[in-house]
């Protein structure tokens, strides 16, 4: 017979036996093929939930579960086919056995769910459990076929009988795998997969089933009596056991969907909580990031700010004192330059550990940024806070290990007192800078407390600051003086030194002291410099086309203008648009700024004396240039600072130092100018040292251009200058010109101030 491709024996055994001819309900089998089907679907669900549980009675309930899964389908496919085979004899089933190859499928599926509790599996588990369960699942369907009663003999081929056994083992092991690989996952995906993978394992038992029935020859012995069936109850019964078997299947999966879904939320809700940890750790690290500065770990600005203005109201509660402190370290910068920013951080933690170990536990010590540190302290008296600060500033003269050097700092402090200086937290603040900057001006290394001169002068340097934009912006109130300088040699005048005015609308006319300062501390001295180079090239092109044209013009470039590599191109552009040749330009520069980075300097005023202008040092003998840069310098002139002069002839040192620069500046190929000569002992001392050119009040003032003309007319109409001195001899005024005797400056004598650049 052939049913579903399974043929039946028709062999006649030797003993001349009847093989009978039986058949199948195919929808039994079909019904069969679906419990199994669901049966496999919540084994493998039992599988998963098995492995997202870690209580191990929990793990115990879903083992049981499963296996009563597993077991349930296997049983209930094999006892319902049973049911769908048709035999043309009486048969009945034997509870008993029947009972038997039930709790053998039991512990087959037991055994099976216990496999799968392990964590770790190897291969050789895999087989061994895949043998037992195999083994197990055979042994329920031959146990459960010797439950059939009847007048037929059972008979199976060897050959099929060894292969139900295998197709057994190789049905285990695939379960076995499937549920091991749908243990983890979730989506639309994973249960589309975990359905083919239940109908994949349902054919698997179903196939093993059928291997089993393949095997088995039902025969009646000859002369034996046949009994045909009578009632056929097996639909119902299949229908009995179908029901319930899904529905243990169904409350399984139920269960385990519940499960899954109440797990799910729990985890959401583990998840939540982690996520508020992180939270309230994101936000404790926010608020350090916010009010502690990383590097010293001492409270930044705005932790400061906010400690500040609490305190204020305490102590305005309690009318008590408070100190704020600006402390700024001397000279920090040099260290970030030489040594680099990692030294320069070092530094920042052992000052930072100098200043907390000077302070009280209650004082309050804030890092403001960079080299900038602020301090709050109550107290009684003004005494307190000057005696705090000079603690710290002894702290900080303890040496200081770095970068394999030993050093020293210095710091600058600046203090405001409420409520005496001020009742706001920005005021105080304000206050206080003000009074760190007073230290700095003093020298450095010094304290200094907030008084009402310091704010007043701090707003007229605001408001000449915003004026001082708007005139260079609308190019309005500035002005241009020109001090003349003499030649020794020929008694005439040969250059004009630009010195810049402010005619200020409220203040007057306003000599650079009072504003180049505030130019060079906020960015518009490059913009004031190049200002006075165009307008003295233009004024000197003027002065040439009338009748003055053997004149040079000397300007004034500071430290940051001389930084600029486009310095070269705006002196040529400066030349050009006045139409004036390069020979009749002189750049004048001070020590300080040829030798803030000498190297570029070197270049850059050797590009702009190859166009044909004259360069010149300025206050020399002020800064701190060494001969071994000056002799590299493409320099023209070296200008002696009136310092050096202004005590010739009553200082003997102050004579011997002139001489010895002018000596030193004609070996290096260099014309001398003294500026600041108001006497006549000046003038002559000088020209007897062979000294090149002279400027001062003894000779003229700055004055402007339209002033500037009439007495250059009126220098030009008279004889030259004597130049052959006689040796030094006091005061002797008989052989100079008469020229100076009818100066007007001369006749003031020696009591005018110069004013500066």
């Amino acid at each position: 017979m052939e049913w579903l491709g399974l043929e039946m024996l028709a062999d006649l055994p030797s003993t001349g036996q009847i093989i009978l001819e039986c058949k199948y309900n195919p929808y039994l089998v079909v019904l069969a093929l679906l419990v199994a089907g669901a049966g496999s679907f919540a084994t493998l669900s039992m599988a998963e939930r098995l492995n997202h549980v870690d209580h191990p009675a929990a793990q115990r309930q879903w083992r049981l579960l499963g296996a009563c899964c597993l077991a349930g389908g296997v049983w209930a496919l094999h006892f319902i086919c049973m049911l769908a085979f048709q035999a043309p004899i009486e048969v009945h089933y034997e509870f008993t056995l029947t009972g038997v190859s039930l709790i053998i499928m039991l512990l087959a599926g037991w055994l099976a769910m216990n496999t799968l509790g392990n964590r770790e599996l190897q291969a050789r588990h895999f087989l061994q459990a895949a043998t037992c369960i195999g083994l197990g699942i055979v042994a329920m369907h031959y146990i459960g076929m010797t439950a059939i009663q009847s007048n037929a003999q059972q008979f199976y081929r060897p050959d099929r009988f060894l292969a139900s056994i295998a197709v057994a083992i190789s049905t285990s092991l695939m379960a076995l795998l499937l549920a091991r690989y749908f243990r983890y996952g979730s989506g639309t995906l994973h249960q589309l997969l975990k359905y083919g993978a239940s109908l994949l394992l349902a054919g698997g038992i179903f196939a093993t089933h059928f291997t089993g029935m393949w095997a088995m020859t039902l025969v009646i012995p000859s002369g034996a009596s046949v009994t045909l069936p009578t009632t056929d109850n097996s639909l119902q019964l299949s229908l009995t056991i179908a029901f319930i078997t899904l529905l243990i299947s169904a409350s399984s999966i139920s269960a385990a969907l519940s499960d899954q879904k109440l797990q799910s939320k729990e985890h959401d809700l583990r998840r939540v909580n982690v996520l508020l940890s992180q939270l309230d750790q994101a936000r404790v690290s926010l608020q350090q990031a916010a009010h502690y500065d990383a590097l010293t770990n001492l409270i930044n600005r705005r932790g400061f700010n906010q400690v500040f203005a609490e305190r204020l109201v305490e102590q305005s509660t309690n009318e008590g004192m408070l100190a704020v402190m600006f402390l700024d370290i001397d000279h920090f910068k040099r260290i970030n330059d030489s040594l680099g920013h990692d030294a320069g951080d070092e530094l920042l933690k052992v000052i930072a550990g100098y200043i907390k170990a000077a302070t009280r536990s209650q004082d309050v010590v804030a890092r403001f940024g960079g080299d900038e540190f602020c301090i709050l302290t109550a107290l009684h008296n003004r005494e307190e806070a000057r005696h705090l600060a000079q603690r710290i500033m002894q702290k900080m003269k303890e040496p200081i290990d770095l970068a394999g050097r030993r050093m020293v700092m210095t710091t600058s402090i600046g203090i405001s007192i409420f409520p005496d200086d001020g009742r706001s937290c920005e005021e105080l603040l304000k206050n206080a800078d003000l009074a760190l900057y007073q230290s700095k001006g003093c020298g450095r290394n010094s304290l200094n407390f907030f008084n009402n001169t310091l704010n007043t002068r701090a707003t007229l340097e605001l408001q000449l600051e915003e004026e001082l934009r708007i005139a260079l912006l609308e190019e309005r109130g500035l002005r241009i003086h020109y001090q003349p300088i003499f030649d020794l040699h020929t008694g005439q005048v040969a250059k004009l030194e630009a010195l810049v005015r402010w005619d200020h609308p409220q203040h007057g006319l306003l000599s650079p002291e009072r504003f180049i300062g505030i130019a060079e501390a906020n960015g518009l001295i490059t913009d004031l410099d190049l200002w006075v180079l165009r307008h003295a090239c233009q004024d000197l092109a003027l002065l040439s086309r009338h009748g003055h044209g053997g004149l040079r013009v000397t300007v004034n470039c500071s430290a940051l203008t001389l930084g600029r590599e486009e310095l070269a191109r705006e002196v040529e552009d400066a030349l050009h648009q006045a139409g004036l040749s390069p020979q009749q330009l002189e750049l004048e520069v001070t020590e300080n700024a040829l030798m803030g980075n000498i190297h570029s300097t070197i270049a850059l005023l050797k590009d702009i004396r190859a166009q044909g202008v004259s360069l010149s040092i300025d206050d020399f003998g002020t800064g701190y240039s060494s001969l071994a840069y000056l002799k590299r310098l493409p320099l023209d002139t070296l200008k002696i600072d009136r310092s050096f002069i202004q005590d010739v002839p009553r200082s003997p040192q102050d004579m011997e130092i002139v001489q010895a620069i002018i000596i030193m500046a004609h070996t290096l190929h260099l014309q001398v100018i003294t500026e600041g000569v108001e006497t006549m002992d000046q003038y002559q001392f000088l020209a007897q040292q062979g000294c090149d050119f002279v400027q001062g009040y003894l000779l003229s003032r700055p004055l402007p251009l339209g002033e500037l003309r009439p007495l250059l007319k009126d220098l030009e109409q008279r004889e030259p200058l004597v130049t052959d001195f006689t040796p030094y001899a006091g005061t002797d005024q008989s052989r100079l010109p008469d020229l100076f005797a009818d100066s007007p400056d001369y006749r003031a004598g020696a009591s005018a101030v110069r004013p500066g650049r």
